[in-house]
């Protein structure tokens, strides 16, 4: 994030702190971890309060809207008030804020909660992000943010798998008292074993910065970036959402041992994250963007040929009888080809907006980052609507799947920032 006034000067660290990179990435995990936790939770939620499952969907939503609209705020805060304070407050806030979720009795009472715990956790991600690059020496920076930004990608599955998990074990509202009390832990962690990050950088002026990201949507080069970053948690998260709307009820009607499998199917391809750097230096960053966009497409358009096939009936007389583990034998390896195209997609795609931001590159990437989670809202939303709507199990993937491909031409339209 840019800082703006006068500055006060951060000491940088003068050697590795491996504590600190490992309290940045937990945190990452578990702070981002709360947008995905209601997606196998949403079924639920459409029982206990008697709603259709779009509705029922808005818990997430509203965190996602929340924690978009937060992020530009965070940053400004954290120039002003410093670094750590900011992700400190924040884990803090998280902490109050979550066991009161459990205890909802409605669904518009959670809703609210949830928005407010989305704007408590968008301040991490800003000031952890500007405290990598101040406190650690430059070559060692990009490396902890690399391992930041897997531990944000890590979440998309690591939330639901948590989720589902605890829901069987203490229902959906021991979730939420139970990641009450990871804040808890983890704001007393960083705020004991952090070091630095305290001294304020200046004056954050959030007019400013709306004007910067105004220019930047009026550039030439940067809105089709923008477009790709607004399809790709759409398409994660509304991939997810689909996923356990349409595999909990027959003809597949997989069991929740099940679901755990297909959540977890996603997490080694997340993983391959951190490689996406070594490939754009060998391949350059377009051609792997478009390489993980291609995969994703990919993935989605295989679960949409599935789902096609049940709809049709094709899959039932071909598996004689045995629908969900012909289901799982599509969708575990296609949820790994979405997870793993999406994760190799982010990060140059972050670079490549960077680089075309030139002196505004923090606002420019700050601006990718609101896209981004305003496309995580809309994803849960589009899937479950056009499922209601046309009461078909394919449409929602198939759109996704269009939305994909739409989002590869449009990167093959990017300028090429290795040039």
């Amino acid at each position: 994030m840019e800082a703006h006034g006068n500055t006060a000067p951060v000491q940088a660290m003068d050697r590795p702190h491996p504590m600190a990179t490992c309290l940045l990435v937990w945190c990452a995990l578990a702070v981002v971890s709360s947008l995905y936790v209601t997606i196998p939770l949403t079924p639920l939620f459409a029982v206990r309060f008697d709603v259709p499952l779009h509705t029922a969907a808005w818990p997430g939503s509203a965190f996602s809207l929340a924690y978009a609209v937060g992020l530009p705020i965070w940053g400004a805060m954290s120039d002003r008030f410093g670094r750590k304070p900011v992700m400190a407050a924040g884990l803090i806030a998280l902490a109050a804020v979550s066991p009161l979720i459990g205890l909802a009795d409605s669904l518009p009472p959670m809703i609210a909660l949830r928005a407010v715990q989305g704007l408590a956790a968008s301040s991490f991600a800003p000031a952890a992000l500007a405290y990598a690059a101040e406190m650690y020496p430059p070559g060692r920076s990009v490396v902890v943010i690399g391992l930041i930004t897997t531990g944000f990608m890590s979440a998309g599955v690591a939330g639901q798998v948590f989720a589902g998990a605890v829901e069987r074990l203490w229902g959906w509202p021991g979730v939420f008292f139970l990641l009450g009390g990871i804040y808890a832990w983890s704001a007393a962690w960083l705020g004991g074993r952090l070091p630095g990050g305290t001294a304020p950088r200046g004056e954050g002026r959030m007019a400013e910065r709306f004007r910067v990201f105004l220019f930047l949507l009026g550039q030439k080069k940067l809105p089709p970036c923008y477009f790709v970053a607004g399809t790709l948690l759409l398409a994660f998260v509304g991939m997810y959402a689909g996923l356990e709307a349409v595999l909990t009820r027959p003809p597949v009607a997989l069991g929740p041992g099940d679901m755990l499998l297909v959540r977890a199917a996603g997490l080694p391809g997340v993983l391959l994250s951190p490689l996406a750097g070594r490939l754009a230096a060998r391949f350059g960053l377009r051609r792997v963007l478009r390489a993980g966009l291609a995969a994703a497409a990919t993935g989605l358009a295989a679960v949409a040929a599935g789902m096609f096939a049940f709809d049709a009936g094709l899959i039932s007389a071909a598996a004689g009888g045995s629908a969900p583990a012909f289901a799982l034998t599509l969708v575990m390896p296609a949820s790994f080809g979405v997870a793993a195209g999406i994760a190799l997609a982010i990060p140059p795609l972050i670079a490549i907006i960077g680089r075309l931001g030139g002196n505004a590159r923090a606002a420019a990437v700050t601006l990718y980052t609101f896209i981004l989670f305003i496309g995580a809202t809309l994803g849960p939303q589009a899937v479950l609507w056009t499922l209601q709507a046309t009461g078909r199990d394919y449409p929602p993937f198939l759109l996704l799947a269009v939305l994909m491909c739409a989002a590869w031409i449009a990167s093959r339209r990017l300028p090429d920032p290795d040039r």
